[in-house]
């Protein structure tokens, strides 16, 4: 095989979707509770989406960013207004609109360092590395950025660590890699009270949270705290790549023409896409499901034999497994009962279901984790 050995890839191969399930090319039927890492979040092959995509790919494709699209715009425009107010600058993945958040943090405020928490993850390119305090990520790739500090996720620590040098404050609100942490509303309003004093920006990274991943549109709106920029991918685009960083009012004139730059970003066929999942995700009623359903997901989970630390907020939700692998138990699943799910950790499993999903699709989920839980 000519791909590089990047992912140690399960040997299945998929090559349907339709709302919560998915076919591998033995003609397998499988239920989805990973959506791709939370990207697939209206299901697979969503048919507003579709037609979104095949309108706009046969009408124009591409120009670059030296013109304005009508998508484009139109997106830009519903994401400051559903957040923060400000600008927006589109990226390809939630890593590049990582980038794009350093980088004007950085501008701002020239030569300033970045406070980051322990266990947070925010990509794989070397400014995202280097805010990702995870050792086994960071080592093989030194030397990296300079000018981050890591402090544990604790009110008293994010206090500590901001002062009249910090650029800014990085951080998820629910953190998505390391096993579904929810970030304490304490340690948000401290980070908020630090940098206020201090004239640091407050980003929150909603790669994984927004577009109603945890019941609100963006997990910041649960919190009582606003930053003054967000990040956002993965769900936004409906399984095409799209990232965006968001701004609120004050920090939205620091970029210049040519501070930064993406040849494909914020193209018409994937905005049109994500204007297409904003119809279906921007839905207070779709959303007080998400928070109801993944209230019922967590407590059926907890009756399961050997589940254990049962934690997440709408439908983000991990468990760990008591004296077994997960990856072993994520590995098993999928040959029976076909189903998908994801460990992040030796212990830990990770369920991101489509926000969509029927009820009897999640219950049915459930019973299968219960059947490969008993058998184990």
């Amino acid at each position: 095989m000519s791909l590089l050995p990047t992912y140690a890839r399960f040997d299945v191969e998929f090559v349907r979707g339709e709302g919560m399930r998915l076919w591998d090319a033995d003609g397998n039927e499988y239920l989805d509770c990973l959506t791709g890492i939370s990207v697939s979040s209206v299901g697979h092959c969503h048919p507003a989406v579709v037609e979104a995509i095949r309108d706009q790919a046969g009408r124009l494709m591409h120009v670059s960013n030296l013109f304005y699209t009508e998508p484009m715009t139109r997106l830009a425009e519903r994401l400051s207004r559903s957040s923060l107010g400000g600008g927006v600058f589109f990226a390809n993945s939630g890593a590049e609109a990582n980038e794009a958040a350093l980088k004007l943090v950085r501008k701002r405020r020239q030569g300033g360092d970045v406070v980051v928490l322990h266990g947070g993850f925010h990509g794989r390119t070397y400014g995202a590395l280097s805010a990702t305090p995870q050792e086994s990520k960071q080592a093989p790739f030194a030397p990296l950025v300079p000018g981050f500090r890591a402090v544990e996720p604790t009110a008293g620590a994010v206090a500590a660590a901001v002062d009249e040098r910090t650029a800014a404050v990085v951080l998820e609100v629910v953190q998505g890699e390391s096993g579904v942490h929810v970030v304490g509303d304490d340690v948000l309003r401290a980070a908020r009270e630090a940098c206020d004093a201090h004239g640091a920006a407050l980003v929150f990274d909603e790669i994984q949270t927004g577009m109603g991943r945890t019941g609100s549109l963006w997990a910041y709106q649960q919190t009582g705290v606003v930053p003054d920029a967000l990040t956002t991918a993965k769900a936004l685009g409906g399984g095409l790549p799209i990232g965006a960083l968001v701004t609120g009012p004050a920090l939205a004139e620091v970029f210049a023409p040519g501070d930064h730059g993406s040849t494909f970003a914020g193209g018409p066929v994937v905005a049109r896409a994500a204007l297409a999942v904003f119809d279906l995700l921007d839905d207070e009623a779709l959303l007080a499901r998400v928070r109801a359903q993944g209230e019922r997901l967590r407590a059926a989970l907890e009756e399961l034999p050997g589940a254990t630390a049962v934690r997440g907020r709408g439908l983000m939700v991990a468990f760990d497994v008591v004296d077994r692998s997960a990856p072993e138990l994520a590995g098993r699943a999928l040959r029976e009962p076909r189903l998908v799910v994801n460990a992040t950790g030796p212990q830990t499993l990770r369920l991101l279901p489509p926000l969509t999903a029927e009820q009897a699709q999640l219950d049915e989920a459930v019973a299968r984790l219960g059947a490969l839980l008993s058998a184990s």
